[in-house]
């Protein structure tokens, strides 16, 4: 009877070759998955996605055999067809044993590629790899689901690769002295000191008590030899670890929202992917971040998730509302002194003529000198052109020349998102998640 295994990935044994090609085509599975982001929902980026890469991507560097030169005797067993100095050609690319870009382009893909299927957490891995929260750093130790391993002395079970092999060693031994497992330089000298007295012709009566006396000693000792082991199960020793809680950072991200008249569906459904986008990876990357949603529109509320990407408003715009609820929240919740404090605000700038200027003043004197990070995204129409800078542009402008934690960029279309995104949170050498 044939037993076949026809499970995927039976007891995890492929993950370790798995990692490995992943390590090998880093880069190319990085800008594939960012790819198949570009070209999907953003609401499908936690789900995990299938990604194709060059075939040359796995390549490793491997030697060859160089046929060009020296001298090499060949022989093709069962050969009718050819002699010696014929020239063998080369099968079409077409052909069954071909394979390669023939059958490629038959595809329409033009190239030999290698698709991949990642799982949610490869994935989201490779996407937000090299981001990170600007300027996190330490405030306050809370409780978080981070946890990491920690040395909790031995025990006498665990894996094989845990095993303790000095601390075992060390037991082997002194259960062996206490044992008086005789050492085998003993049992040696013992064989050849009866050796020695078997080979003699004229041995005296003591010699002969000598010889008996040397045969049981000898056999005494083997039979203690097979008794006491070498290594015996109470001598292993394994390296124990326990979950010990581990200590984190606090941090909360406000994202503020314009839904107000100005801007169109086309400016909300781009600002809306930006939080989404913003909210997978601080979700991935962090355990520990709250999230504020603010909008606004001539006024500014809190609301949850769902409201604030799916519920429709209009009205008239008031920056400063929102800034102002901001400020109001975190003074009730979070205080700077025990929070990494985080800002995205998206708007089209437009904004009443004597508001910009409130809603500058806020953000240099209240808001900027309490946060670690302030990011403002502008959603711009097809008409940005010919209307120039906003109002509200040249104010934060203003503000982001004297203060380098406001960070201003604009977004025009879908495929702006991506790289704006990256420009915003991409990882600083001081920075660490």
């Amino acid at each position: 009877m044939d037993i076949i295994d026809r499970r995927p990935n039976p007891h995890g044994k492929n993950i370790e070759n798995r990692q490995r090609v992943l390590a090998r085509a880093r880069d190319a599975v990085q800008r594939a998955a960012r790819d198949a982001v570009a070209s999907g929902k953003l609401r499908e980026v936690a789900q995990g996605s299938a990604v194709s890469i060059p075939s040359d991507a796995l390549h490793e560097p491997s030697l060859h055999r160089v046929f060009t030169g020296g001298s090499r005797d060949i022989v093709l067993s069962g050969n009718k067809v050819y002699s010696r100095g014929d020239r063998i050609q080369r099968p079409p690319s077409s052909g069954s044993a071909g394979g390669g870009a023939g059958e490629a382009g038959e595809e329409g893909g033009g190239e030999d590629s290698f698709r991949f299927v990642l799982t949610r957490d490869e994935f989201l891995d490779l996407f937000f790899d090299d981001l990170a929260l600007p300027d996190l750093v330490k405030r306050e130790i809370t409780t978080t689901e981070s946890m990491s391993s920690s040395r909790a002395g031995l025990s006498n079970d665990g894996a094989p690769s845990q095993l303790d092999l000095s601390r075992t060693m060390r037991y082997s031994m002194a259960r062996r002295i206490g044992l008086r497992r005789p050492k085998p330089d003993a049992v040696r000298e013992l064989e050849a000191r009866i050796a020695e007295l078997e080979a003699g012709t004229d041995l005296t009566l003591a010699l002969h008590d000598e010889l008996a006396a040397l045969r049981h000693d000898l056999a005494t000792a083997l039979r203690r030899l097979n008794r006491v082991p070498w290594i015996d199960p109470v001598d292993l020793r394994y390296r124990r670890y326990t979950q010990t809680p581990k200590p984190s950072t606090r941090a909360v991200m406000f994202c503020i929202m314009d839904v107000s008249g100005s801007m169109t569906e086309r400016m909300k459904d781009l600002a809306k992917q930006f939080f989404l986008l913003l909210h997978v990876f601080l979700e991935r990357r962090y355990k520990r971040v709250d999230l504020v949603f603010i909008r606004h529109a001539e006024a500014a509320e809190e609301v949850d998730e769902d409201t604030f990407f799916n519920d429709p408003r209009t009205g008239g715009t008031i920056v400063s509302s929102a800034l102002h609820e901001m400020i109001r929240v975190q003074q009730d919740r979070y205080a700077s002194s025990g929070w990494n404090i985080y800002v995205a605000q998206a708007s089209d700038g437009d904004n009443s003529a004597s508001d910009t200027p409130k809603s500058c003043a806020l953000l240099q004197t209240r808001i900027l000198p309490a946060v670690q990070y302030y990011a403002y995204i502008e959603i711009v129409g097809s008409g940005a052109i010919i209307r120039g800078e906003t109002d509200l542009w040249r104010g934060y402008k203003q503000v982001a020349e004297t203060m380098e934690r406001l960070v201003m960029r604009q977004v025009a279309e879908k495929r702006d998102i991506f790289p704006v995104f990256r420009e915003l949170f991409a990882r600083r050498a001081e920075a660490s998640p």
